[in-house]
């Protein structure tokens, strides 16, 4: 009679942690003494299908002399079960007390199956699940590919979701796995609440954090849906921006959530502790390294005295302390700030510690995660590389640069020690994203009507770091495609060259009467000076024409009816034009102006044919904005010099300057003050033409049409084109506030300003047709004038205005973050304007890409 005792593994796994002995029932043998006198081989194996009884023994581990003692058999037990191939095993004693191990095996799955999954793909699930086809089967296993699956519904923001496996038998101890899914709707955030904040508003935090409400817009974004990584890393967006402010002492307590059944969604609330605001009240430089000057490193400090305290600007200051002092031969020198806080003052004294580290060395640097991208495109966003001095702020730099290439979805670099006590070994851990784009935009202004664009773009060309784009633009009263490519790091210096190829069309509307064409190409360097200052050197080449209706540009105008006969509507007796008061100047007796005439300019300019202009051109920018989309606090300047005449046909200086100024105000209202110049200045014999003149609208003062500030062809007889300034200067102050009666994720708020500028001083062709010049098709004739202006009727004058009138305006505009892009309406009254400039109160423009 044979005596047995069946063990689980989870039981056994229990008493061997507690040490306890194994118990057998009474009467039972496990295994008799006489079965320590076995040998591996005299194990004998039941009940196994697909498993070798070789493989079996295996897991029984003799020891000395071949012989099994207790200690292994009970190993042998617990691996064989912790393999997982085997539903039971047991373990017992046959005849002449010989070792029967007899199995049961696990089924083979045949095929993993997903039904009810229609928000994430098969091919997902299946690559999650440990479960695999023709693999064996394992309901612990089932039971955690359940919980797998569940998990992966709930990053998605599906907390309702239900999984259940079904196991379907099938002969020859095959089964089939099915998991059913229940997906059920997202789980979205319905309230964000912040408690104890009272220096900044819950709507201004909620600027702060990358979690929002839903809304009626959710279904276009995801930023609503409860993801408990995004609360977490919410709460140190929070730190950090308090931090920013001055807030030394502020603590993110907690970030509780809770589920609420009957909305169906979280409830978020951030828990803060602000402490005091603090500002800068001394900052001093302090060195235990020999013959080094501490307070040279002042000028790198971004921290002044009375400022607030902002630890951005801090960690800032000691990069650049310490990168300043590697280039200075201190490879190993740290710089440690240190602060002294003064409670009553609130005040917070600042010292910046520069002493000797430790003489640590980079062995080697290991890149991991990076399937596409190169390694040289990685290893050139490093200012060190194997065998230099480590550097930490280096480092840090290095990974902020490889996020800011955003070619990665996450970059981590940490250090491992190397091979001797003085190496590290860097290791940068990356998770690649797609970076091609394929766009079709879609918007629409009060100025260039309808648009749209097909675009398709590759920010990592090839996996070498290289931008290429090219797109096709069509729209009502403008047309074109571009080409652009750009080269991050010329000849392996930090450089960037891009190239752009273009052609555009601006077709005639009713703020201009003629078109131009377009044909250029520009090569253009860019320079990163600082963090906050770039420079870019260009050269343009481009030709131009201008397009024209031939009835706006005949001086005749003598018209044909279909049987030959001079057309009287354009061909105007003396009577008829005296009626209307129009001077006939032409020994023809035909007036220029019987149909209207296209400004002088610009006929001149058709006649011209063709324009090529050659320029050379820089821009300089400083940025300081906490924001580029959409900024509260900083300061953006850009400075642009273009020289033409580099060969060409035009010549000329152009000089512009454009400085913005955000600064937060009370209540979450952010002013903005806007200041603006330009000037064009001729260079050498040419002319300067009509086309390169400054032309100014609404870009200047709102209230005002497109082109409709300055100097105007004010002929009653023309088309009265505006024809620009070689001067103008502007000025705005908007006041932006949130409307806080909305949820902040509506993305709506106004806004209150006034505006004033001037554009004047044009210097293009006023007078055109001299002696020998009568063959001109365009001035054929006509009589020239004399006079500059030249007097009415001739159709070789320009009469214009040119007066310096202070155009003004306030306004109020709707300011909206749409999920289809920005969109931006005006409402602007003209306070004061010129006599001939044309007034457009409304304006409204935006567009999207989808």
């Amino acid at each position: 009679m044979k005596f047995g005792l069946r063990l689980r593994g989870g039981l056994l796994a229990t008493l061997i942690m507690f040490g306890a002995p194994v118990l057998t029932p009474v009467g039972a043998a496990f295994v008799s003494s006489s079965a320590l006198a076995q040998t591996v081989q005299s194990i004998s194996v039941e009940g196994n299908r697909r498993v070798e009884v070789e493989t079996i023994r295996s897991y029984f581990k003799a020891g000395p002399g071949g012989r099994l003692d207790q200690g292994a058999i009970d190993d042998g037990l617990k691996a064989l079960i912790e393999t997982g191939l085997f539903q039971d095993v047991r373990i017992n004693r046959g005849a002449g007390g010989q070792i029967v191990v007899s199995v049961v095996e696990n089924p083979v799955i045949g095929r993993i199956a997903f039904e009810g999954n229609k928000k994430i793909k098969d091919e997902q699930l299946t690559a999650e699940v440990q479960s695999k086809a023709r693999g064996t089967f394992s309901r612990a296993m089932v039971q955690s590919d359940t919980l797998r699956i569940a998990e992966i519904y709930r990053r998605s923001g599906r907390y309702d979701v239900r999984v259940t496996p079904e196991i379907i038998e099938q002969p020859n101890n095959r089964v089939d796995l099915i998991f059913t899914v229940e997906e059920g709707s997202k789980t979205g955030v319905k309230s964000i609440e912040f408690v104890g904040n009272s220096a900044f508003s819950s709507y201004r935090l909620r600027d702060v954090i990358k979690t929002h409400e839903s809304n009626l817009l959710s279904f276009l974004a995801s930023s609503d849906i409860y993801d408990p990584d995004r609360v977490e890393a919410d709460r140190d967006l929070i730190r950090r921006f308090y931090l920013k402010n001055g807030f030394a002492d502020v603590q993110v307590v907690a970030a509780l959530t809770e589920y609420d059944p009957e909305k169906k969604g979280f409830n978020v609330t951030f828990k803060i502790e602000e402490g005091s605001q603090y500002r800068v009240g001394a900052i001093d430089f302090r060195s235990s390294i020999p013959n080094f000057d501490p307070t040279s490193m002042r000028n790198y400090s971004r921290i002044n005295v009375g400022s607030l305290y902002n630890v951005e600007s801090v960690e800032k200051s000691v990069e650049e302390m310490q990168i300043e002092a590697s280039r200075r031969g201190y490879a190993f020198a740290v710089v440690r700030p240190g602060g002294d806080r003064n409670f009553e003052a609130h005040t917070v004294s600042v010292v910046f510690n520069i002493d000797e580290g430790p003489r640590t060395y980079i062995e080697r640097i290991n890149l991991r995660g990076n399937t596409r991208t190169r390694d040289y495109v990685i290893r050139r966003e490093f200012d060190v590389s194997e065998g230099d001095a480590y550097n930490r702020a280096l480092v840090d730099r290095a990974e902020r640069r490889l996020k800011n290439l955003d070619y990665f979805k996450s970059v981590k670099i940490t250090t491992e020690p190397g091979s001797s006590s003085d190496r590290v070994i860097l290791l940068v851990d990356m998770e690649e994203k797609s970076t091609g784009d394929f766009s079709v935009s879609g918007g629409y202004s009060t100025t260039d009507g309808a648009l749209a664009e097909v675009s398709v773009s590759e920010r990592n060309l090839l996996g070498r770091g290289l931008f290429a784009k090219a797109s096709v633009t069509y729209g009502q009263y403008a047309r074109g495609y571009s080409l652009s490519f750009v080269e991050p790091y010329l000849l392996d210096y930090r450089v960037a060259l891009g190239l752009d190829f273009y052609q555009r069309q601006q077709l005639s509307n009713s703020y201009i009467s003629y078109g131009t064409k377009t044909l250029g190409f520009s090569p253009r360097l860019g320079f990163a000076l600082r963090e906050d200052l770039s420079l870019q050197l260009r050269y343009s080449i481009y030709q131009q024409e201008i397009t024209l209706p031939s009835y706006l540009a005949n001086c005749n105008n003598v018209q044909t009816l279909p049987d030959g006969t001079p057309n009287p509507a354009f061909n105007p007796s003396p009577a008829f034009a005296n009626s209307i008061g129009m001077s006939l100047a032409s020994t023809n007796g035909l007036g220029c102006y019987s149909d209207g005439e296209a400004s002088l300019p610009v006929r001149k300019e058709l006649a011209g044919g063709k324009t090529l202009t050659s320029a050379l051109g820089y821009t300089l920018t400083y940025n300081t904005l906490d924001n580029n989309k959409n900024p509260t606090d900083g300061l953006l300047v850009d400075f642009r010099q273009d020289f033409a005449g580099v060969g060409g046909d035009v010549s000329y200086l152009k000089s512009v300057i454009d400085a913005k100024y955000y600064a937060p105000l009370v209540s979450d209202v952010v002013g903005l003050v806007h200041l603006q110049s330009g000037m064009l200045n001729k260079i050498g014999s040419n002319d300067l033409r009509m086309l390169d003149h400054f032309q100014m609208g609404p870009n200047l003062v709102r209230g005002f049409a497109p082109n409709g500030i300055g100097p105007r062809d004010i002929n009653p007889y023309d088309t009265q084109d505006a024809l620009g300034g070689t001067k103008y200067w502007g000025a705005s102050v908007e006041l932006q506030m949130p409307f806080w009666f909305l949820p902040k994720e509506v993305g709506l708020k106004g806004a209150v300003y006034a505006d004033a500028g001037g554009l004047y001083d044009y210097k293009g062709p006023t007078t055109w047709g001299v002696t020998g010049e009568t063959t001109t098709p365009f001035n054929s004739g006509c009589t020239a004038s004399t006079t500059n202006p030249a007097t009415p009727g001739t159709c070789t004058g320009l009469i214009y205005d040119d007066s310096k009138v202070i155009r003004s305006s306030v306004g109020v505009g709707l300011i909206w973050q749409s999920p289809f892009g920005p969109l931006r309406f005006d409402y602007a009254l003209p306070l004061s304007k010129g006599k001939y400039d044309r007034t457009q109160e409304f304006r409204f423009g935006g567009g999207t890409s989808f």
